[in-house]
């Protein structure tokens, strides 16, 4: 009896063994199989087609969805209306800070940020910089769902360079779009009556929903953040713009480190522009300018009597104001040439004032402070 079960054992054998080893042999074909048909595929495609894809499977990860609430002010029946926004950003890093505009996040009461999986998270406003429409939240998640995007270096692009923006147009996320720069060191309006400087234009198309996502090199380097679009209707015309990587380099340490940027104060707090350049008007008492000695100018009081009456007059004195021409032998014509070479110093830096008084050109240090 024992020999029966044995001989019918062998016989079955052979059939076991099929069942157990040939999955794996077809698993294995199969595996050979979408080997050879991806390179068919990639044989067929364009070196240019190969980069874009390559672009995309490494930076599209690192793009988040952004959706904001908020209220707005309904005057005329003194209502607060619910309303949601949406834009893009950018991981950029493990420790879950996510970069975007300011104008994307202004006046939210509530941000969500969706990753490249699907899961939302609610984020912190770490840091914004109204002046250079940029801002960095912060968001609980596990490091293994983050992919942070590398940062190119925005000084070495070039008109005519291909580059790539991925973002939300439309909700629809991570949408990749390509084109070329179109020109740099364009300037857009900014926020106080400032103005954004170094700002690359591309042609790419962006759409309502772009906004702060990332601009990429061939390499998938983010070299910029795509802000905003020349446009009537608010719908692509070919026309868009980005905040160069290197202005972004520079503000986003000081916004995760103290939550705002802080910048360098000369204590001039009016000035009016001239033809042969800004005459001081108003200085912050005790402040750096005041300290060094500039001069601005001088409210005069003279007490008057008209009968048992006393009364006091004012006037403003421009005589000795200083008429600023040079910063640093850099001469000064507008308004904003002076705030952008104050702006490139930290709190500390000394810089030289080249101003006219009493016809006399003088050269005044000064030590800036902050304007925190």
């Amino acid at each position: 009896m024992p020999r029966f079960w044995f001989v019918c054992l062998m016989a079955l054998l052979p059939g076991t063994l099929f069942w157990f080893t040939s999955p794996p042999r077809v698993y294995q074909l199969e595996a050979m199989a979408q080997e050879q048909s991806f390179k068919t595929s990639a044989a067929h495609l364009t070196a240019e087609e190969q980069n874009n894809i390559h672009v995309y499977e490494t930076v599209n990860r690192a793009v988040v969805h952004i959706t904001t609430r908020s209220v707005a002010d309904e005057t005329f029946l003194r209502l607060e209306t619910p309303t949601e926004g949406s834009g893009s950003g950018s991981v950029l890093d493990r420790q879950g800070h996510i970069l975007t505009n300011f104008h994307v996040v202004e006046e939210a009461t509530q941000i969500q940020v969706t990753l490249y999986d699907g899961q939302s998270y609610r984020a912190q406003l770490v840091g914004q910089d109204p002046a250079n429409d940029i801002a960095v939240l912060r968001i609980e998640a596990p490091t293994e769902r983050l992919n942070p995007v590398s940062l190119g270096d925005s000084a070495q692009l070039k008109i005519g360079q291909k580059i790539f923006a991925i973002g939300n147009p439309f909700g629809l996320e991570r949408t990749l779009t390509v084109g070329i720069i179109s020109s740099l060191n364009r300037t857009l309006p900014a926020r106080n009556r400032r103005t954004m400087k170094s700002i690359i234009q591309i042609d790419a198309a962006l759409n309502q929903g772009n906004s702060g996502g990332p601009l990429l090199d061939s390499r998938g380097q983010l070299v910029g953040m795509n802000t905003a679009i020349a446009s009537r209707t608010g719908q692509n015309t070919g026309v868009g713009f980005a905040i160069p990587a290197n202005t972004i380099k520079r503000v986003v340490p000081q916004l995760i480190r103290n939550g705002r940027i802080i910048r360098a104060d000369i204590g001039i707090t009016r000035v009016y522009q001239t033809e042969e350049g800004l005459m001081i008007a108003r200085m912050t008492p005790g402040g750096p300018a005041e300290k060094a000695g500039l001069q601005g100018f001088r409210l005069l009081r003279r007490q008057n009597r008209r009968g048992p009456f006393v009364f006091e007059e004012a006037r403003v004195d421009q005589s000795n104001a200083d008429l600023i021409i040079a910063v640093d032998q850099r001469k000064i014509v507008t308004v904003e040439d002076f705030l952008t070479l104050i702006d490139q110093k930290k709190p500390g830096d000394q810089v030289t004032i080249t101003v006219i008084r009493d016809r006399r050109k003088l050269d005044i240090p000064v030590v800036l402070g902050s304007d925190s």
